[in-house]
Order: C-alpha cells, then structure tokens, then sequence
C-alpha cells in the first residue's frame, strides 16, 4: 500500500491537509501520486531558484509545495537519499504556516538563506530542528527571528566562535523564554555549554544522545535544569553522571541511557548499576527507562524497582548477551522477578542478560499489565515463551529473537494470537511446518517467512504474524513468503 493510500483520501479536499509524517517509503512517489490525485498547480516554478534542479535532488519537496496550509513536516528517522540541501528554497515566499520543522538527520548542507528566510516568515513555527550543517553562528541567526520556539533541536555545538558571537549567542538564547526541549547538540563542547544554562531554567526534555558529554560537563549543565522530566544520554557520562542526574533532577520521570559505541568491546567508559541505582534514589517519579549497560546485578534491579515502583516501561539490555549477575555468576532471573512483581502498572518489558524458564514463568504469573515484551538470548525451552502467551492477558506485541523457543512454543498461542497486535521470532527453533500450520489454523492471521540466504526450507528463519483487516500485503519482496 502506497503511504499517500493512508494519509490523503480524493474525499477529503488537498487544501486542508496540515501534517504529513513520511515513512519509509520512495519519496519520488509522493509527488507522482499527489499530482494524480488531480490538486492546484505546482508553483514551485515560478518561486524557486533552480526549480527542476531542486525538484531532482529532493522530489519530496514537488508534492509539498502543493499544501498551501501545511503546518507540520517532519522527515527524522527515515532512510533517505539526500543529494542536495538547497530544497528548502522550493516554499514560496507566500508559504507562512509551518508550525514545526525537523530535518535533523539531514545530512547535506542546507540552503542557510533559504531556511533563515522561511523561519521568519513562519511567525507560528513552534518546533525547529536543524542537522549538524548548521553552525553555531547561524543557530543565533535563526533564533533572533524565532523567539517563540517551544522545541529546538541545535545543529554542530563545535565551531569555534570569538567572544563576540559567544556573548551573542547566550544573550539570544536567553531570551527564548518558551522553550522546553532542546535536542541536538552534535559534538557539543564544554566550553560553550554555559551559553545554555539561561536556556535550561524551564526545560522538561533535554536530549544528549548526540552529545557525547563527560560526567563533570553534564553535573554542570543539570544544576541548572530543576523542571526536567525527561532525559537523554550517551553512557560516556558515566556513573558519575547519572549521580549527578540523582542529585539534580527530583522531577524526572524519563530516563534513556544510549551506548555511545555499542560494537566496541573493549571499551573502557561506560555506565553500570551504581549509575542506573543512583538515579532511583533520587527521583522517585521515574516511570520510563532504556538503559544499555555492560554489566548488572539482581540486587540493584530490586533495589531500583522498589525505589521506583511506579515503572510503566523497563528496557535494560545488558550488551553481553547471556551476561549473568557478575557478582554472584546467578541468572538474571531474580531481577526481572522483582521488576513484574513491584511494578503493576508495567506496559513495556524489555529482558536481557543470562535468563532461564523462571524469568518467563514471573512474567507471565505478574505482568498482568504487559503490552509489550522483548526477549534476547533468553530462556530454555518452550515453557518460558508459553508461561508469558498464558499469562499475560493485555499482551500486544511480543517481539523474540536468538531463543530455544520452537514449535509448540509457537502453536501454544493460536487463540492468543488474534488480540494481538504482532508477533515477531528471528532465529529460534520454529520450522516451516509449524508456520502452515498456524496459518491454517488463524486463517484471520498473516503470516510471513522471511527466508535467509542458504536457508534449508525446513527452518523459518524470521516469522512475522499479525492481524490486518485488509489481508496479506501485496508489495513484499521475493524474500518474504505469505502463508
């Protein structure tokens, strides 16, 4: 199904379209399928500099210039071929109703005066996220025209600047009284960090995972961040850090803990239970949390969980896979056993480290709030995956990969399987056989193989199962077979 098959109906007129959110798909098509849909001429000929030329490089912006109202363009997270930044000058001068603009994993130079010149002109425009493109110098440019910003997402925090530009740029930052989340920050640099500290007074959300701050850069920043919620970080600051989280921000309510070099197994830097047990105690509201680690114990996740039992959302990946406490060289059991029975409010479980049946058999006794589950490298046999399908009744998404589970596991959950929203295993003991069989069974079900290179046709490799009212998809590749 085309994406533009979801989000633009002919009943509803092209003219009150004020969002679209672009998903993987080809961006040459959104263009074609809009003019096929029969709107107003494209004017981005008579406003644009170089027009085709533009048009070419990033056909996206052909459809765009069609939404004459459009508030909201968002293109992060996408996989996109991005061959040129001079896009930006296909919005006519007439355009004035952006609201929020994200191009932050752009990875071209933009079009500075193209960009700075729509900013101003968009007196609305709440949310402004910029790639590394932009500098520091032009960052302060912008602003000076979008004071009223709520969200922004800075471009390189590296350049260097003379006293001048650094004074100007603390100086507009702190009038941007309005905003509380800011993002970005590539490469930021601990010598101008103090020119956001006006800035932190009334932030909520600070996100650093493009930051790769030391544990004294980011103590300094927090002192001055008393109202955040919600928090990013690489694991280059530390546990030294996350102490400094602890002390600063009794507010906090998210916490995500990203690897700043997640294949480099020597490294030496990184963050570890007495970070994650710091952080409980001091902030007694944290609910969410994703936090990469190398090493944990059960002791410090019954000690986090009963300092914080209101967790809606636990995702703790301990890199090693099968990684037992290394304290006690005891399963990971006991740990995610604390986690389901202290938080009964829990929605989203992610499980790793070394982990037997019991981890599934707690789970499925005490998760009765689970929707989301993901398990790696975990579990012994059938029984772990059939405790939590039994078990857990909310359950939606459950997400498996490298497990014993195998087929009895798989066909235990023939009458579970239609309230769910998806089921994904990936490298696991389930045949092809067992698939046909589940297909046949849930004729409602799609099931999908993936096959692998060399693969025998015996084993199913990848499984994907899911409910759609309109039937199995019509645009999978030869790779992906359709029971």
């Amino acid at each position: 199904m085309h994406i533009l098959d979801v989000i633009i109906s002919p009943v509803c007129p092209f003219s009150l379209v004020e969002r679209i959110y672009i998903f993987i798909c080809p961006l040459g098509m959104i263009e074609e399928e809009i003019y096929l849909l029969g709107f107003q001429e494209l004017n981005a000929c008579r406003h644009g500099v170089n027009s085709w030329e533009v048009i070419r490089k990033f056909p996206l912006v052909l459809g765009l210039c069609l939404i004459s109202n459009l508030t909201e363009l968002d293109i992060q997270e996408n996989g996109i071929d991005d061959k040129g930044g001079s896009w930006l000058s296909c919005f006519p001068e007439s355009f004035t109703s952006l609201e929020a603009l994200n191009f932050a994993n752009l990875t071209s130079d933009i079009n500075f005066d193209a960009l700075e010149r729509l900013v101003g002109r968009c007196k609305a425009m709440r949310v402004l996220k910029v790639n590394r493109s932009i500098s520091l110098e032009q960052l302060q440019r912008l602003l000076v025209n979008a004071p009223q910003l709520a969200e922004l997402g800075t471009g390189s925090f590296s350049q260097e600047l003379t006293f001048r530009q650094y004074e100007e740029l603390e100086s507009t930052l702190g009038s941007c009284k309005n905003i509380h989340a800011l993002s970005g920050l590539w490469e930021a640099k601990g010598l101008y960090l103090p020119a956001l500290y006006s800035l932190c007074t009334h932030l909520t959300f600070l996100n650093l995972s493009y930051a790769p701050l030391q544990s004294g850069e980011l103590a300094k920043l927090l002192t001055h961040c008393p109202q955040l919620r919600r928090l990013w970080v690489l694991d280059t600051v530390e546990d030294k850090g996350l102490e400094a989280v602890g002390l600063n921000c009794p507010l906090l309510e998210e916490l995500r803990v990203f690897p700043a070099d997640p294949f480099d197994e020597d490294i030496i830097h990184g963050v570890t239970e007495a970070g994650f047990v710091a952080v409980s105690h001091g902030c007694p509201r944290l609910h969410y949390v994703l936090y990469f680690c190398r090493q944990m114990t059960n002791a410090a996740v019954a000690t986090i969980v009963q300092n914080c039992p209101d967790f809606t959302h636990f995702r703790l990946c301990i890199m090693d896979p099968g990684q037992p406490d290394y304290l006690t060289n005891e399963p990971m059991d006991e740990a995610f056993g604390a986690v389901v029975k202290t938080c009964s409010k829990l929605q989203r479980l992610s499980v790793s480290g070394l982990l037997t049946d019991l981890t599934f058999e707690y789970i499925g006794s005490y998760a009765k709030n689970l929707e989301t589950l993901s398990v790696a490298f975990a579990g012994s046999s059938d029984w772990g995956m059939q405790c939590v399908l039994r078990g857990c009744p909310k359950l939606r998404k459950l997400e498996i990969r490298d497990c014993p589970f195998g087929n009895a596991a798989l066909l235990s959950g023939l009458e579970k399987y239609e309230s769910m929203r998806s089921l994904w295993m990936s490298a696991c003991n389930v045949t092809m056989n067992a698939c046909r069989l589940l297909a046949k069974e849930m004729p409602r079900l799609n099931v999908e193989v993936m096959k692998e290179d060399g693969s025998d046709g015996i084993q199913a490799d990848k499984v994907y199962v899911y409910r759609s009212i309109a039937g199995p998809r019509r645009d999978a590749p030869p790779s992906v077979l359709t029971l």
